[in-house]
C-alpha cells in the first residue's frame, strides 16, 4: 500500500503552479549566484589594478660591506649542508673546515671565496652552497636589485622577512616554484638553485 503523503506530493507535483515554483525559485537562485560571483570578479580584478599602481615593494634588503656578525668574529652559515658549508662572508668550505665560530677555516687550501663552481652563465647551480657563495659575489648587488625590482608580489611575504645580501642568497637560491615547470618536475634537474633574475629554462616536451 502506498503511503498516503507520498500520493499527496505526487498529486502535488503534477500541479502546474507548484512547478512553476520551484523553476522560478531555481531561476532566482541561479541569477543571485551569478551576480555574486560576478562582483568577486571584478572586486578581485580591481584589486590586482590597485596593487599594480601602488608604489614598489620597500625591501629592506641592506647590501652592505661589513656586517655586525663580523666585528663579533662570528659568522652565519648555510648550516644545512651536510658536506659543504658557505659562510656569510662567502668562504665555501667543507662541513669538517668549518670553525667554531661558524665561519670557513680560510687557511685551509679546499676552502674558496666567492667560488661559482656548478654554477651556470645564467645563475643557476647544481650545488646550493656554491649558489649562495657565488651570489654573494660584490658584483652580483646590481642583478640582485634588479630582480627585486621586478619581483612579483607573490614573492612579497618570502623576500620582505630578508634583511641583508646572505639571507637574500640564502632565500634565492632555495628551490620554489620558479625551479619547476607542471609542478612536479624541475626545470633544470641539475642546475635548480638559481640566484639569476630568471628561472632555469623551461625543459622541452
Amino acid at each position: 500500500m502506498v503511503p498516503c503523503g507520498a500520493v499527496l506530493w505526487r498529486r502535488l507535483l503534477r500541479k502546474r503552479w507548484v512547478l512553476g515554483l520551484v523553476f522560478g525559485l531555481s531561476l532566482v537562485y541561479f541569477i543571485t549566484s551569478t551576480f555574486k560571483q560576478e562582483e568577486r570578479m571584478v572586486r578581485d580584478r580591481n584589486l590586482l589594478q590597485v596593487q599594480e599602481h601602488e608604489q614598489p615593494i620597500l625591501w629592506k634588503v641592506k647590501f652592505s660591506p661589513g656586517n655586525g656578525s663580523q666585528l663579533s668574529n662570528q659568522c652565519r652559515n648555510s648550516v644545512q649542508g651536510k658536506l659543504l658549508i658557505t659562510d656569510e662572508l662567502g668562504y665555501i668550505c667543507e662541513r669538517k673546515d668549518l670553525l667554531v665560530n661558524g665561519c670557513c677555516d680560510v687557511h685551509v687550501p679546499s676552502t674558496k671565496l666567492f667560488s661559482c663552481e656548478s654554477c651556470l652563465p645564467n645563475g643557476c647551480c647544481s650545488v646550493y652552497e656554491y649558489c649562495v657563495s657565488c651570489c654573494l659575489q660584490p658584483s652580483k648587488q646590481h642583478l640582485l636589485e634588479r630582480f627585486l625590482n621586478r619581483a612579483a608580489i607573490a614573492f612579497q611575504n618570502l623576500f620582505m622577512a630578508v634583511e641583508d645580501h646572505f639571507e637574500l642568497c640564502l632565500a634565492k637560491c632555495r628551490t620554489s616554484s620558479q625551479s619547476v615547470q607542471h609542478e612536479n618536475t624541475y626545470r633544470d634537474p641539475i642546475a635548480k638553485y638559481c640566484y639569476g633574475e630568471y628561472p632555469p629554462e623551461l625543459l622541452p616536451v
